[in-house]
């Protein structure tokens, strides 16, 4: 406004409806991930590296998106570390979960993502079943926290999104599920629980300790 005491936000009008074609999704889903953002102006991301060109904000929980160094799987294990798990318990103060994960998950982190190849994709980052529904027929998600990051990484909200088996038919057609997948797992739900007990409290650290302590199990299996 002209006396500067606020703003306004103009974006695109979606005749928004309910969800449909979760196959569709799927697959929508999968094609945004493999979006090359060297090859896309418009991405603001010449260089192919994890964050974003903003802080922005997941719920009301401020979100630190700081480019990395480089694009490689190591940058993402950095960023994600220090950005994402580090930054939520800096705001949970929660003695149990900054043991497990400062003393026996961060310093092996990288260990969960030996042999495979971590590339930047555009995430949602706050996917779930409220943030998805369809627009003049085809699928369509809002509301996002968007970050360049680990494709993985979109489905650390899947607990509450409701993606069955069309889905993710839809999905793997186009982006098979990586070996460790299932190991990696616990570690991208932690950030959404970790931010869901800093916005509500109550049993979400329950369930962010659970997490990390199923991340502390898969390493230790590993020989981390």
């Amino acid at each position: 406004f002209k006396d500067g005491s606020g703003s306004f936000l103009v974006i695109e009008y979606l005749n928004l409806a309910g969800r449909t074609d979760d196959g569709a999704l799927g697959r929508a889903m999968a094609r945004m991930h493999l979006a090359d953002p060297t090859k896309i102006p418009a991405a603001g991301n010449p260089d192919g590296k994890f964050g974003f060109n903003i802080d922005n904000t997941i719920g009301d929980t401020p979100q630190p998106n700081p480019w990395t160094a480089g694009g490689t799987t190591d940058d993402w294990v950095a960023f994600y570390r220090d950005h994402r798990i580090g930054h939520q318990l800096s705001l949970a103060g929660d003695s149990y979960c900054d043991k497990l994960w400062f003393n026996d998950i961060a310093p092996r982190l990288g260990a969960l993502f030996e042999g495979i190849d971590v590339k930047p994709s555009l995430l949602h980052g706050d996917l779930w079943s409220g943030n998805i529904g369809s627009a003049n027929g085809s699928p369509s998600i809002y509301d996002p926290a968007c970050y360049w990051g680990h494709h993985e990484a979109e489905w650390g909200m899947s607990w509450c999104a409701s993606f069955g088996k069309s889905f993710w038919d839809g999905y793997r057609s186009i982006i098979p599920q990586d070996d460790g997948f299932l190991d990696r797992k616990p570690l991208y739900d932690a950030y959404h629980q970790l931010n869901h007990y800093n916005l509500f409290g109550g049993g979400y650290i329950g369930s962010a300790r659970g997490q990390l302590e199923a991340v502390k199990r898969k390493l230790d299996e590993r020989g981390a």
